[in-house]
């Protein structure tokens, strides 16, 4: 078969990376790729918003598969725009993955089907957020309504930064669009956890759990990120808790939406705040996280393709997904200035040494005459994979420590609070 990646980053380069393994994998195209893509697969020029131009390259090159990365073009409708084509395309409707691009459409949802999350209310008019937000007080969290790359959720310690982060999402307009209306929700204490789940339909098949790193600097300082690192699976949680969350919320989820008449079939990412009172969602994505997608397709088992085409049919339930007894341990190196402003085409070097023991995934990277260099906020995923989590984050240091790039800037504690929970 022959099998197109849509997307350019971490996480298509993963997905790229994984479908390349499969023996039923004749060729894999990515469109547009990055400089690390080209390694497993052939990088195809097409951005992934010009869906004309991409259906007409599958039918061209005769691909049996097309599997979307981004959330951007799926809540654009490129799961539809392909469907109404025939042709076989993964992931969710444009309706389907208003789960991730609007926080009160997913928030309504987990309302009226019993799914537990934060109490909340959703705001358009600046006054009116501000009135709530000092009648609840802090800490509270405000959310751009739309999508804003990982960095429109706000954590407000004090009425003070509430009041700021109100006032640059609806006056400033820092997020543009998505920030046209906001969520105001209740701070919830406790932990985060990330379980990604495989749905078609009511058909809820679980990977193993992950715990991301968003802030930018060690010990969970500095602003949020797309994300700095990650682990997977996470030790302390058991398996109960896991089926508790799927049984509570993820089902419960997905049966609502196929009532709802927006049957989800894709990667349904749930983060989750395990609470006092039990766990609760924090924010349903409409595809693999990035850099979660980093952990979770190196400890796959089962053969992604048949997966991914068992979902696309209706039969995700004939599938026995299976996982390696193993942990993998994902740190991102980021470009100096990342979240902010940062420079671009700087020269890459050391990815032969660290690749002796990891597996590196590109996101910002491109191939020039000259060589690899620099393109974008997070460079590069370094994935380390080892038989417990301390190995592996010790096989995922060692690579780091083999690359450079001027500027270079990464977490060096990805990982480390679930180890002192071992102690």
């Amino acid at each position: 078969m022959n099998v197109l990646v849509v997307g350019s980053g971490g996480r298509e380069h993963a997905i790229a990376w994984k479908l390349a393994q499969s023996p039923k994998v004749e060729k894999v195209f990515c469109a547009p790729g990055n400089g690390g893509t080209q390694e497993v697969a052939q990088n195809v020029p097409i951005p992934a918003d010009d869906f004309a131009a991409l259906v007409q390259f599958v039918k061209d090159e005769g691909i049996d598969l097309t599997v979307v990365g981004p959330e951007a073009p799926l809540l654009d409708g490129i799961v539809d725009f392909f469907m109404q084509r025939g042709l076989t395309i993964f992931g969710p409707t444009a309706m389907a993955a208003k789960i991730e691009g609007s926080k009160s459409f997913a928030k309504c949802l987990m309302k009226r089907h019993g799914v537990p999350t934060a109490a909340y209310e959703s705001f358009i008019d600046y006054q009116s957020a501000l009135a709530y937000v000092r009648e609840q007080g802090a800490p509270i969290v405000i959310k751009a309504d739309g999508l804003a790359a990982g960095k429109g959720v706000i954590v407000a310690r004090t009425l003070q930064e509430a009041e700021q982060a109100l006032f640059q999402i609806m006056q400033v307009g820092e997020f543009g669009q998505a920030g046209s209306r906001v969520v105001v929700e209740e701070y919830m204490e406790g932990e985060e956890l990330t379980l990604l789940s495989f749905v078609d339909g009511e058909t809820v098949k679980p990977m193993i759990t992950v715990q991301d790193h968003k802030a930018a600097y060690d010990g969970d300082k500095g602003p949020n990120t797309g994300g700095m690192g990650t682990y997977a699976p996470v030790p302390h949680v058991s398996q109960e808790l896991v089926e508790q969350i799927v049984e509570t919320i993820i089902v419960p989820a997905a049966k609502g939406m196929v009532r709802d008449g927006m049957p989800f079939r894709g990667i349904l990412y749930t983060g989750l705040m395990l609470t006092a009172d039990g766990p609760k969602v924090v924010e349903f994505n409409a595809r693999f996280g990035d850099p979660e997608a980093q952990v979770v397709l190196p400890l796959l088992e089962t053969d992604l393709l048949d997966i991914l085409l068992a979902a696309v049919n209706g039969e995700l339930d004939s599938v026995d997904v299976k996982w390696k007894q193993e942990s993998a341990v994902c740190v991102v190196m980021a470009s100096a200035g990342y979240p902010g402003d940062y420079e671009k085409g700087i020269a890459i070097t050391g990815l032969e040494q660290a690749a002796a023991r990891t597996i590196v995934f590109h996101a910002g990277t491109k191939r020039t005459e000259e060589g690899l260099v620099t393109s974008g906020g997070r460079v590069l995923g370094v994935t380390g994979i080892g038989s417990s989590l301390p190995a592996a984050r010790e096989a995922a240091y060692s690579g780091v420590e083999q690359i450079r790039f001027a500027g270079a800037h990464y977490r060096t504690d990805i990982g480390e609070k679930a180890l002192r929970r071992q102690v």
